[in-house]
């Protein structure tokens, strides 16, 4: 998708399928249990992503909860007053993203007949919407195979296909992200993102990663490379 579709990569698709392979059993067996997994409504995947934002997932469960109890669909959230939204997002932080939201509920209603759009390049014209939020929401809403690219999943792909430093920062940018989309298995975008995350986030952490029983290790160049 996007200028990703355009970038030239060499992967071993033999490594590149057994890391998809061992993720997907990893995340049966470990996946957390976020509430906003138990739906496949793209606006509320939205609301999540959004309060997601630069905030740790424990502390958006109980807002995420009481938000959506409150504005359940997209067209109650665009019927809000914006002081009414901002007091439910109070506590939360990064007010922003409160109006952002609000006017992307809006956008939503006006332009797209009240559903959240599925084509990349209307998803990121949302309000607050950049690729990473607009890759979440379309794989995990539409199961498209759009990459997302946060923290924690930088952190994965950089470690298990490690190579050469890119020429710039721009040029890095551009492989993560064309990375992140050429290992999405077929059909399988929404537990595959979700087992991204979630390994970043508790196995394959910044400070003291669970190397010694990583299912990835014998994969892994950051690992091959640290034991060596």
């Amino acid at each position: 998708m996007g200028k990703s579709r355009r970038y030239r990569l060499r992967l071993d698709e033999v490594k590149v399928q057994a890391f998809q392979a061992r993720l997907l059993a990893w995340f049966r067996r470990n996946g957390r249990d976020l509430p906003w997994r138990r739906t496949r409504d793209p606006y509320k995947i939205l609301v999540s992503e959004v309060m997601l934002q630069q905030t740790q997932v424990e502390r958006v469960r109980e807002y995420y909860e009481r938000f959506v109890q409150e504005y359940p669909t997209v067209q109650d959230l665009a019927a809000a007053r914006p002081a009414r939204v901002r007091e439910s997002w109070e506590g939360l932080g990064y007010y922003a993203r409160a109006r952002n939201l609000h006017a992307a509920a809006r956008t939503i209603e006006r332009r797209h007949g009240g559903k959240v759009p599925r084509r990349l390049e209307e998803v990121l014209a949302l309000p607050g919407v950049g690729r990473y939020t607009a890759g979440a929401v379309l794989s995990f809403a539409y199961g498209e195979p759009a990459p997302i690219l946060d923290t924690n999943v930088r952190r994965v792909l950089s470690r298990i296909f490690a190579s050469r430093r890119a020429a710039s920062p721009a040029g890095g940018e551009r492989r993560l992200w064309a990375l992140a989309e050429a290992v999405i298995p077929a059909g399988k975008a929404w537990a595959f993102n979700q087992a991204l995350m979630d390994f970043g986030a508790t196995v394959c952490t910044a400070r003291n990663p669970g190397c010694s029983t990583c299912p990835m290790r014998r994969l892994c160049a950051y690992y091959a490379g640290a034991a060596s």
